[in-house]
């Protein structure tokens, strides 16, 4: 069987390393990079480059930025007295899309999976108890994925949470189970933040 190149073939698999993509889409992106002028791919490279030296945690709440602490943690303009727990980063844009929410957030990087060997001390909670502990947080609003890992996240966070006297809700299931925060509509999101309930 005749295969391709072997520089070819090396970047065909780096994209399947990437999330969602199989063979036949990766081998569709590297022939793309490979028809489109060299300044264009050492546009593309380069500001993966820059994205994966430039990008860093907030100390604060934990989103990706390149300011610590982050626009969002720094903006004076929100309400102190609620946070919103998300899964992944990229959940933070999905929320701030509805219009509906104007707290602060705290990623998770993750929910508590046994079978994937991802326990409690394996995703961002201990920053999220310092910071419910010493502000003074009303609300603390679970809005991870709905799926079996995250509802035992979700209520392993309200346990955690019960000592301090905040008041935990989850956002209401708008959002089809299984399914991923950031790519929901934000009609769809915004109804989930005003069906939120106590848990």
């Amino acid at each position: 069987m005749i295969r391709y190149t072997s520089s070819i073939e090396k970047l065909i698999e780096s994209f399947m390393k990437l999330p969602g993509i199989g063979r036949k889409t990766a081998q569709r992106l590297a022939f793309h990079i490979l028809e489109m002028p060299k300044e264009k791919a050492e546009e593309i490279a380069q500001s993966i480059l820059d994205a994966r030296n430039n990008i860093i945690s907030c100390s604060v709440c934990g989103d990706l930025t390149d300011t610590d602490p982050c626009r969002i943690c720094s903006a004076k303009d929100r309400d102190p007295s609620f946070i919103c727990v998300v899964q992944e980063p990229g959940d933070i844009m999905a929320m701030e899309r509805t219009r509906q929410y104007n707290g602060y957030y705290h990623v998770l990087h993750g929910v508590i999976s046994p079978m994937d060997g991802i326990g409690p001390n394996d995703i961002n909670l201990r920053t999220l108890l310092t910071r419910v502990s010493e502000n003074d947080v009303k609300e603390v609003i679970i809005a991870v994925n709905p799926t079996v890992e995250g509802e035992a996240t979700a209520m392993y966070i309200s346990k955690l949470l019960n000592p301090f006297g905040v008041t935990v809700s989850r956002i209401a299931h708008g959002i089809p189970v299984g399914s991923d925060i950031e790519y929901a509509d934000e009609v769809t999101l915004a109804k989930a933040i005003e069906g939120r309930r106590v848990i």
